[in-house]
């Protein structure tokens, strides 16, 4: 009995080593492509679901930025504020368009902007993706919109120090977990540049 018992035994592990060769450790087979967590990109690719993740939210987060500095455009404004709103353009519109470059290569969708919306239908209600760390709501861009002279100059320093906070807080996530060598340098400039700009912008507000 003992002799039979052991056999058993044996038998059954044997079973087991080999459905744990082709399945995950609940017994369900694993594809190849979706190994890596609730993804669905092909493993052999060379960027993954951070770099995706990372571009989409991305776009949406610099866009909200240029609709901030497009608020600076035909006020009466300090040099210095004037000078870092068109930093702000210049180094954040070609940064979208390279990101929108990566989602197209890599057969992924163009996320809509509060931007777009504007410029293609003359208003801004639609959802900001208020969920993206530093993203502003509705009603905080509509009361920069009406604010004037140094108010509205104090409110853009204060509400664009969040969100640069909240871009470098993403930067952060794909230089950790990024794969894409250009995702992750991108990451890099824009930690480096917006760490400096929020610099720039405390020292405006505390003058």
């Amino acid at each position: 009995m003992r002799t039979t018992l052991t056999a058993l035994f044996a038998a059954s592990m044997l079973t087991f080593a080999s459905c744990a060769d082709d399945t995950g450790h609940d017994g369900h087979e694993m594809s190849d492509d979706m190994s890596n967590h609730g993804s669905t990109v092909p493993e052999s690719e060379d960027f993954n679901q951070t770099d995706v993740d990372f571009a989409t939210d991305m776009i949406q987060h610099h866009a909200q930025a240029l609709s901030m500095v497009d608020l600076t455009e035909g006020r009466d404004l300090s040099p210095e504020l004037t000078t870092l709103a068109e930093q702000i353009r210049m180094a954040q519109g070609p940064e979208i368009e390279t990101m929108v470059d990566w989602l197209r290569d890599w057969d992924q969708p163009i996320p809509e902007t509060s931007r777009d919306h504007v410029n293609a239908h003359g208003d801004g209600e639609m959802e900001m993706g208020s969920d993206m760390p530093g993203m502003m709501s509705a009603d905080q861009m509509a009361d920069l919109e009406a604010a004037s002279g140094l108010e509205f100059e104090q409110l853009f320093l204060t509400m664009m120090i969040e969100h640069h906070e909240g871009a470098i807080e993403m930067a952060e996530t794909e230089q950790e977990d990024g794969e894409h060598p250009d995702a992750v340098a991108l990451a890099e400039v824009i930690e480096e540049a917006q760490t400096a700009e929020i610099a720039t912008m405390k020292e405006l507000l505390g003058s």
